[in-house]
């Protein structure tokens, strides 16, 4: 922090000593000040992380909701199942039974069997959108949820920025001291338990 406080001092004074060509009369114990505000500034910002994961894969809302989606898309793929083997027990009594009709009756039944599996492709594809629905749904409520919390909190902490940390993202490096994931969690998970109490 301390380097880049002095990386910004230096920034900041050439951007005064630049400015001070242009404009005549400007005197060096001016300079002087608004290197040192500037380098208060840079040097007092008080900022915080959360492991983003970490937040969403322990916040109750999220893990209540994406277990009532998972066991949507078990539903579902009991439901899918079921459709597909019947289905198959009807293809399956077709070719037995095939030679036995006339041509105009295996035709019909051939298009009544084409006109089922296109049914179940559909059914299959109306099931898979439903559930990417849910589950982007889920996700903007719960960022919602984290952004809505995270303002709050950082105003109680008197934060000028929390950054969201993932492995390989923007943040590289940071010290373990301004990591505020637990607590976060935790106060997110407080405000929703008492959410669904005041709903009760």
């Amino acid at each position: 922090m301390k380097k880049l406080a002095k990386v910004l001092g230096f920034l900041g004074i050439a951007a005064i000593t630049f400015s001070s060509c242009n404009q005549q009369g400007q005197s060096g114990a001016a300079a002087s000040d608004a290197e040192s505000s500037n380098e208060l500034s840079i040097t007092d910002l008080k900022i915080a992380y959360v492991l983003t994961d970490s937040v969403i894969s322990k916040f109750d809302f999220y893990k209540e909701k994406s277990e009532e989606i998972t066991e949507k898309g078990r539903k579902y793929e009991s439901e899918l199942s079921n459709r597909a083997r019947g289905f198959e027990q009807e293809v399956a009594n077709f070719e037995q039974t095939a030679s036995s009709m006339t041509m105009n009756q295996a035709r019909a039944k051939q298009e009544d069997l084409m006109k089922k599996e296109r049914n179940l492709v559909t059914y299959r594809d109306n099931l898979m959108q439903e559930l990417s629905a849910d589950e982007s749904k889920l996700y903007s409520d719960v960022y919602d949820m984290i952004q809505e919390y995270l303002t709050s909190y950082a105003e109680e902490k008197d934060l000028e920025m929390i950054l969201s940390y993932t492995r390989g993202g923007a943040v590289w490096y940071s010290k373990k001291s301004l990591d505020v994931t637990d607590e976060v969690v935790e106060g997110l998970n407080k405000k929703y338990a008492a959410s669904k109490v005041e709903k009760k």
